[in-house]
């Protein structure tokens, strides 16, 4: 009898692209039967520190308050190099002026809200549906709105200016891609599972990078009306070389990202990173 592992992880087109051969079978999953469960990022980040899931997709900053429970894959992150998330306003705005202004935000367990408090820790903010936020700033509900998913690449159409890119600071502070999130899983399932997971996961990536047509169409079906090019465009920045394996440098970033939160008090504990 097959064992049920629960994945969950979101719609976003870079998550779909990832899943794509597990979710339609594609692959060998062997004596493991995985059950996919679609969230959006902030309520995948709540459920998985509470342990609801085998498996899951998570902000490497909610990371920080699971890490008991989970160990981190080491594949299926999506990292940033010298892009990533974007804080964005309504006129011009220096980026030093950040701590002045309200941004709206996606999600406070998101590591672009985390990047955005270690930029400016005093940042004013407000938690905004993140497909609601260049709305709310275009409209001047906001000073200012920080950018996740596709909106990175769609938010001059609205006439709105680009204040900070996250990872272009990132990289230029520490020489490291910015890591936004990860897949983890469930210490208690045992080494052999842990490995097998792994394993599958990194396979569909694999399948998905192989057969890249018909892994984009899977992911259009999760688009949210964003036009197939860009939807393209977005994939090939965050589905990499270091989605298949973090390699050295990827899991450097990583705990690059959780030392800093510690130490500018923006995390409760030091964080002890492993990857399976």
């Amino acid at each position: 009898m097959k064992q049920d592992i629960h994945v969950a992880h979101s719609p976003d087109s870079d998550d779909a692209f990832m899943f794509y051969a597990l979710a339609t079978r594609k692959i060998d999953t062997g004596d493991l039967n995985y059950i996919h469960l679609l969230n959006d990022i902030e309520t995948l980040n709540r459920k998985a520190i509470e342990g609801e899931f085998e498996v899951s997709a998570v902000s490497f900053h909610a990371y920080a308050y699971m890490a008991d429970k989970y160990a981190l894959l080491s594949c299926g992150a999506s990292m940033g190099r010298n892009y990533g998330p974007i804080v964005v306003s309504g006129k011009p705005m220096r980026a030093e002026s950040l701590p002045e202004k309200t941004v709206a935000i996606p999600g406070t367990l998101t590591t672009a809200f985390l990047a955005l408090r270690l930029f400016a820790p005093a940042v004013q903010f407000q938690v905004v549906p993140f497909d609601k936020i260049l709305d709310q700033v275009h409209r001047g509900q906001f000073d200012a709105g920080l950018l996740i998913h596709e909106g990175q690449l769609t938010y001059r159409e609205k006439g709105l200016y680009k204040v900070l890119d996250l990872g272009e600071w990132w990289l230029e502070r520490t020489g490291l891609p910015l890591p936004l999130g990860g897949n983890v899983i469930k210490r208690d399932l045992g080494e052999k599972v842990m490995k097998q997971v792994a394993q599958d996961i990194r396979k569909s990536i694999q399948y998905g990078l192989a057969h890249r047509e018909a892994a984009l169409a899977y992911a259009l079906q999760f688009a949210r009306g964003v036009d197939p090019q860009r939807v393209d465009r977005f994939i090939g920045m965050y589905v990499n070389e270091l989605t298949l394996d973090y390699g050295a440098e990827g899991q450097e970033a990583v705990r690059r990202l959780l030392d800093e939160a510690y130490s500018k008090n923006l995390i409760p504990k030091p964080v002890a990173v492993e990857f399976i």
